[in-house]
């Protein structure tokens, strides 16, 4: 293992780690309420939570582009700039945050609107979300700190902030419901703590690691680049708009199909979440590496970065790939006990034996994309990707059902990668080699 490996992997295995709570965490949350005597409590979870990852995912520009610009400013050497992006990005988070709680009445009409939780869900749902509003601030905040700690090249802090953060969430949520007698509230509360005990975490991880760098802070000028922030940002808020819309229609489009089928998709898409969470560490890496090296000019350093994240891509790739092929089935058994989902989804597994290979490629471009701040680059792939899966299922629809949504699918994932590939060559091939 060379040098450049050892850099990726640094980078990567926390960032993986990280990922890996996040699922671990909704499930201590649904066992938490699924104790509550009755099933509505799981209902307002299920749509509370839905309503705030849709909403963070939206804000999600927060966290890449304070990582592509901090790396690159790295690469520069250029500390005053890379003091200037964190201040410069939390404080639009806190900003963002602010509106939010301000509108917070009509974004919940928007989105139980859009959701349509069932009237003994819908009071829950709405006492979950009135509470989990309040940390708005705090989550905003952080993905402005875990994007410029990436860039920074470190992705032990974000890793151990978010182990924190869980731990604290469970700890809370456990002593509010079966220590003080509290319901929903309780979980809701235990979640908003978590937030801010996070937020408090990494400013105090900040101050024990990084207080010496922000002797190169300069106030001035502090929003002497705010238009190139946004623009970077303004694409990737409208490419993760792309993913939504296609995500969204995944579902909405299996639940017409029936409980069954929408029940199929919804398990089978876990191996693609499974999948996700090991190549997204890779995407961490070549954001922080890549985009180091491009903003030090130093094209040797990128290409090997790029060289050794294909080659990682291919390792993990070829193992999930033969993971779902050899052991899909029983992951679907640990995945629901439902007799007729588990005999329905024999007939769509094969699907998920294509995710891997067609989403892998998009994943390490996009890493390498935020590095690079080639963002509308992002944009343009997402957009045209979505567009070719709504053609191909509304071409098929008819003919394949549910086949036609899945090949949608296939074909969205690869598109991406393909698109991403071409746009590369085309821009930064003769730059960087």
């Amino acid at each position: 293992m060379n040098q450049r490996d050892r850099q990726i992997l640094q980078i990567a295995l926390p960032s993986i780690v990280s990922n890996i709570t996040v699922p671990l965490l909704g499930m201590i949350d649904v066992a938490i309420v699924g104790h509550m005597g009755s099933p509505v409590y799981i209902g307002a979870v299920a749509v509370g939570s839905m309503i705030f990852n849709l909403v963070y995912w939206l804000f999600g520009f927060l966290r890449m582009g304070s990582s592509g610009l901090t790396a690159q400013a790295l690469g520069r050497r250029n500390l005053t700039e890379v003091t200037r992006l964190l201040v410069r990005s939390v404080a639009i988070a806190f900003g963002i945050a602010l509106l939010m709680i301000i509108l917070q009445v009509p974004l919940k009409w928007l989105m139980f609107w859009l959701i349509g939780p069932t009237p003994d869900v819908a009071p829950f749902a709405s006492t979950y979300y009135n509470i989990v509003i309040w940390g708005a601030p705090a989550s905003l905040a952080l993905f402005s700190l875990m994007g410029w700690y990436i860039g920074m090249q470190n992705t032990r802090i974000p890793m151990v902030i978010s182990i924190m953060q869980n731990v604290v969430n469970i700890l809370a949520s456990l002593t509010l419901v079966y220590g003080f007698g509290m319901k929903i509230e309780g979980v809701a509360l235990g979640t908003v703590i978590a937030q801010y005990a996070g937020l408090l975490m990494a400013v105090g991880l900040l101050a024990r690691y990084y207080s010496r760098l922000f002797r190169h802070f300069r106030k001035d000028r502090l929003f002497e680049n705010i238009r190139y922030f946004f623009a970077v940002n303004r694409d990737i808020f409208l490419r993760t708009l792309c993913l939504v819309a296609v995500n969204l229609f995944f579902t909405s489009a299996g639940a017409r199909q029936g409980a069954v089928i929408l029940s199929v998709n919804t398990v089978l898409i876990q191996l693609y979440l499974f999948f996700s969470y090991f190549m997204d560490g890779f995407a961490y890496a070549g954001e922080a590496l890549g985009g180091k090296a491009y903003g030090a000019h130093n094209g040797v350093a990128f290409r090997e970065t790029l060289r050794r994240l294909w080659m990682w891509m291919l390792i993990v790739t070829s193992v999930y790939t033969l993971l779902y092929i050899v052991g899909g089935h029983w992951i679907v058994a640990l995945l629901t006990d439902e007799p007729q989902v588990i005999v329905t989804s024999r007939e769509y597994l094969w699907w998920a034996w294509l995710i891997p290979a067609a989403g892998c490629v998009a994943f390490i471009w996009d890493g390498i994309f935020i590095g690079l701040t080639a963002t509308r680059g992002m944009l343009v792939s997402s957009f045209f990707s979505a567009l070719v899966f709504f053609a191909v299922y509304l071409l098929s629809e008819d003919a394949l059902g549910n086949h036609g949504l899945w090949l949608a699918q296939i074909i969205y994932l690869a598109m991406r990668g393909i698109l991403q590939t071409i746009w590369y060559r085309q821009k930064f091939n003769k730059s960087m080699g």
